[in-house]
């Protein structure tokens, strides 16, 4: 699969399309560790992600997740969950390239109704709905820009996404989808 450099995957997408779900799933299943940069990002800060917007705001956010992301690129060999923004920075997007980048896709619709009431500052207040597909159209060609393989999430359960994904790696083929290839009259 990767390099001992490298994760064994990166998981991008937005808010609500299962990062965090799928990836401790996929690390069981790879056996290998599993981290989560928002989780990193609280630890090292030791407050919440709403609390470090609301002291630092999102540049001071993303200064940190950014510095967060370059560590776990350079020396974790696990999977490795990017908050749904990490892709913002050029010098993000440059590091992940050459790196296994699984893009996770998601629907508006359920995208705003698995984000709901999760503490996601970009989408408090207002036309949640809105915020959401305004931030997919900022975020979705950054998204492609650095996947080597793009999995849809939406009405699939997690473990057919993670056997997806799984047989990807294994092969080093982006497109496999043996064991959920349907067929098609």
């Amino acid at each position: 699969m990767s390099g001992p450099s490298r994760p064994a995957a990166v998981l991008v997408g937005p808010p609500g399309a299962g990062k965090t779900t799928i990836g401790r799933k996929l690390a069981r299943r790879l056996d290998v560790e599993f981290r989560d940069s928002d989780q990193l990002i609280e630890v090292r800060r030791g407050l919440s992600i709403p609390e470090i917007f609301a002291s630092d705001g999102e540049a001071g956010f993303r200064e940190i997740e950014q510095e967060i992301v370059g560590e776990m690129l350079a020396g974790f060999d696990g999977v490795l969950s990017l908050g749904g923004g990490a892709v913002l920075s050029a010098v993000t997007r440059e590091r992940l390239r050459g790196t296994r980048v699984i893009h996770m896709t998601i629907g508006v619709a359920e995208g705003v109704r698995r984000s709901r009431g999760s503490g996601r500052p970009l989408l408090a207040g207002g036309d949640v709905t809105a915020r959401y597909q305004a931030m997919l159209t900022e975020r979705a060609p950054l998204y492609r820009a650095v996947a080597w393989a793009t999995v849809t999430t939406e009405r699939r359960s997690s473990g057919k996404v993670v056997t997806d994904i799984v047989e990807r790696l294994q092969t080093g083929d982006p497109h496999a989808r043996g064991s959920d290839r349907r067929v098609t009259r």
